[in-house]
């Protein structure tokens, strides 16, 4: 596997999709549950990226949010607008994601920001990057200076107890660390912590579509990235922990308390 050439293949994929959210509004909201939506550009950047992907890697997969595909084996993942109801709402918080997963771990990932200008990328071996440079995640060894991601509320039915546990790790963690930011956007908050700009990102949960191109761009930025219980970070876990070096076993301390 020609992993550089497959980078080159996210970005063009990539591209088509931000041709869709430069050129169109929102538009009519599908309901997906409780206060959980897709918008039509959801489902337009998914099927002009997906398109694009069967053409030109027809041996690789596509499993996308809105219109599921490929479970196994080496496969594209992909989440047309992540941060939907950012995006629905104006706020400039919401990505275009796009990752692959080889072998059971995902190697590679792009990750977009139309609103914000910004765009992520990473492959295994080959470095981490925003806009073409560099990027190192944070070197931050002392829970009081760190600024720390938790991920959204859950809801519908189970909501009530799973934003037990999220309740929970917010109460520990707020007396303990720098700041507390919840932004909306797994994308966003894997990127921005793939950058040095959070020392730490908790979310309770991994759908493959939010985590696994900001889980490759993390890993490449050299930003340690787990399972909630502190085992190498898979398509099938859990939850997502990225998290400094320096900070990640009084972090891992707090998320057992909060668990356990």
């Amino acid at each position: 596997m020609d992993i550089a050439e497959l980078l080159k293949v996210a970005e063009a994929a990539v591209d088509q999709g931000r041709t869709v959210t430069d050129t169109r509004a929102p538009g009519v909201l599908t309901s997906k549950g409780d206060r959980d939506m897709a918008s039509e550009v959801d489902f337009a950047v998914e099927r002009e990226v997906r398109a694009f992907l069967e053409r030109e890697t027809p041996d690789i997969g596509v499993l996308g949010e809105e219109e599921g595909g490929a479970t196994d084996g080496t496969r594209w993942v992909l989440d047309p607008i992540d941060g939907t109801v950012n995006f629905v709402h104006g706020v400039p918080l919401w990505g275009i994601s796009l990752g692959l997963i080889h072998e059971g771990r995902a190697v590679a990932g792009v990750i977009d920001h139309p609103a914000l200008g910004t765009r992520y990328a990473a492959a295994e071996g080959l470095g981490a990057t925003c806009n073409g440079q560099p990027i190192r995640g944070s070197e931050c060894t002392d829970l009081t200076d760190a600024l720390v991601a938790v991920g959204d509320y859950a809801v519908g039915p189970e909501a009530a107890a799973q934003n037990a546990v999220r309740l929970r790790l917010t109460e520990l963690l707020y007396p303990r660390v720098q700041r507390i930011r919840m932004i909306g956007t797994a994308a966003t908050a894997l990127t921005w912590t793939a950058a040095g700009h959070f020392d730490a990102m908790v979310m309770f949960s991994n759908k493959p579509w939010d985590t696994m191109a900001g889980v490759a761009i993390a890993r490449e930025a050299g930003v340690v990235v787990l399972d909630l219980d502190g085992s190498e970070h898979a398509p099938e876990s859990r939850g997502t922990f990225a998290v400094s070096a320096g900070i990640r076993e009084p972090l891992l301390d707090l998320i057992g308390q909060a668990t356990g």
